[in-house]
């Protein structure tokens, strides 16, 4: 505990409320202890991971970087070239080796695998940078028109679960079935008509390894890796460089993505005033957040509002002693989380964490319920730690020795849909106490469309803190949208009614938030037709209201 009494007696370490801060110190141990969430949240047992961070906090935040190309395993591999192109041999599988000679820490490794759906093309492999990381991604062509359709990045969230997630269990082309020994076809893929690009980030999550032990831990960082990643793919595979380019992320993702849109958003703007040969512009045409954590303050104010008086509520009494209990928790985690946005420092950022995560989402995940869907509840022992047996399934499918040979993955890599060690990275980073809605008013008033939804059964990032995120974030469509009223929006293949919807600018709006009746955080496997829907009218800029 000698990094706590050290912090007591730093001035520079109360750069926080005092009283606030004083509480978490005297509560560390518990609020390590409750502070689990699942996709959000899930933090180690006791104190060793907070006083690392304390202590680090107390020095320095300057990494080193391991000066050495990705792998000797690249470097000592098979390589040849055929008719112009690289390629490479690894663990017995072949790749075809994509390099460029400005992003010089970075190399795309890819093969062509049949899978999941074989009626379109697909490739698939890593992009591997120098620090030691090695990240996998899966890309599927459009159904449709792949030539004209739009190229869509997907993330899934966490932090440290895998974008096979969303592939294989909400919006990809096939989901899993028969407790992962096959998969079926999914008729409201969103490869109906966009190209899409899963992408296992931040390294260690799904099947993305560190072959020297580096680590990500912060979506600022995240976001560098991911930019590299976009340039090398788009100058392999020119066809999509031109095409309207969407960033839709889920859950963690709402944080990730609006790191990762600014920095497109930054290097566009660099590559306007001094064009770079071989650089592309990357066309961001829109900003999808799916069930996101993007801007904390708001939202963790929300979650009694939700838990009491939601369409959903899981209290009888929205003035019993549960509710009042659960209103008491805010005015701190507020403080707390002010401190994270004033300051910026791990220092700040993780004793809001722990407070608000532990003391908002502790006694709900008591309920016995599903808290990613309040309509289910949840026998961990039988439906996993994440409440959906299906992320078991998808466990069994990416472990299969076949499966991982098409895919172009190491037979000793083994595939884990949430990885809790990339999880907890982050809970000690602070990371997601940070404001990812302050980088999107300038993508906003630049012409970048952004697009927030929520399932309404929802509780971990509940449909009322999102609508309240996005109605508050300043921009140039700002007025028109608060004076927005929600509309029905209804499917146009079936006429149901699948949600409401608020939108400012024109066509399907320049900033637009739906609320998706019936559907828990993962909206595309609870209401496929409708995300589908949704999805389609989005990318096209036709209206809700027709």
């Amino acid at each position: 505990m000698k990094a706590l009494t050290l912090l007591l007696t730093a001035p520079a370490a109360l750069a926080v409320p005092s009283s606030e801060f004083q509480v978490v110190l005297n509560n560390v141990a518990q609020y390590t202890e409750a502070a689990t969430g699942g996709f959000l949240g899930t933090v180690t047992k006791g104190l060793d991971g907070l006083v690392g961070v304390i202590e680090a906090a107390l020095v320095s935040d300057k990494a080193q970087k391991v000066e050495k190309w990705v792998g000797d395993e690249i470097k000592e591999a098979e390589k040849w070239v055929d008719r112009g192109r690289q390629f490479v041999k690894q663990n017995g599988l072949t790749y075809e080796l994509v390099t460029h000679p400005l992003f010089v820490d970075y190399a795309l490794r890819t093969t062509e695998p049949e899978l999941c759906d074989t009626t379109v093309k697909q490739y698939s492999g890593y992009l591997d940078i120098t620090d030691g990381k090695h990240l996998f991604f899966w890309f599927f062509e459009s159904r449709g028109n792949p030539k004209k359709d739009p190229l869509v990045l997907w993330l899934n969230g966490g932090p440290g679960c895998s974008s096979s997630t969303g592939l294989l269990f909400e919006l990809g082309p096939c989901r899993i079935a028969d407790d992962g020994k096959n998969t079926t076809y999914n008729p409201h893929s969103w490869t109906e008509n966009a190209n899409i690009i899963f992408l296992d980030q931040p390294v260690n999550v799904g099947y993305s390894y560190s072959s020297d032990g580096s680590k990500v831990n912060t979506s600022p960082v995240a976001g560098e890796d991911v930019y590299a990643f976009l340039e090398l793919f788009l100058a392999r595979f020119p066809q999509y460089a031109k095409l309207p380019f969407h960033i839709a992320a889920e859950s963690y993702g709402g944080t990730y993505a609006p790191n990762i849109a600014a920095v497109i958003h930054r290097e566009n703007g660099a590559l306007g005033v001094a064009p770079v040969p071989g650089v592309a512009h990357i066309n961001l045409e829109s900003v999808i957040l799916a069930n996101g954590l993007t801007n904390p303050l708001v939202q963790m104010e929300s979650v009694p509002d939700y838990a009491c008086e939601g369409p959903y509520a899981v209290y009888d009494d929205p003035e019993g002693p549960q509710c009042q209990a659960l209103r008491t928790k805010v005015p701190t985690c507020k403080n707390l989380i002010n401190s994270c946005y004033s300051f910026n420092s791990r220092l700040t950022c993780v004793p809001a964490a722990l407070y608000c995560w532990s003391q908002l989402f502790g006694p709900l995940q008591q309920l016995g319920l599903n808290m990613y869907d309040v309509r289910k509840k949840c026998d961990r022992s039988k439906d996993g730690d994440l409440c959906y047996r299906e992320m078991g399934w998808i466990d069994t499918w990416m472990n299969d020795p076949k499966n991982k040979a098409e895919l172009g993955v190491n037979p000793a890599q083994e595939f884990q849909s949430c990885n809790m060690e990339v999880n907890q990275d982050f809970m000690f980073q602070g990371d997601g106490m940070h404001n990812s809605a302050a980088l999107l008013p300038a993508l906003i008033n630049d012409g970048v469309r952004l697009l927030v939804y929520a399932g309404n059964a929802d509780m971990m990032c509940n449909f009322i803190g999102n609508e309240r995120w996005v109605e508050q974030l300043e921009h140039k469509f700002h007025d028109e949208f608060v004076k927005t009223k929600p509309v029905q929006w209804s499917t146009a293949s079936s006429g149901r009614v699948a949600g409401e919807v608020r939108t400012a600018g024109s066509g399907a709006g320049n900033v637009t938030f739906v609320q998706v009746y019936e559907a828990g955080h993962m909206v595309p496997f609870d209401q496929s037709e409708a995300a589908l829907d949704m999805f389609s009218r989005w990318i096209s800029s036709v209206s809700f209201a027709q």
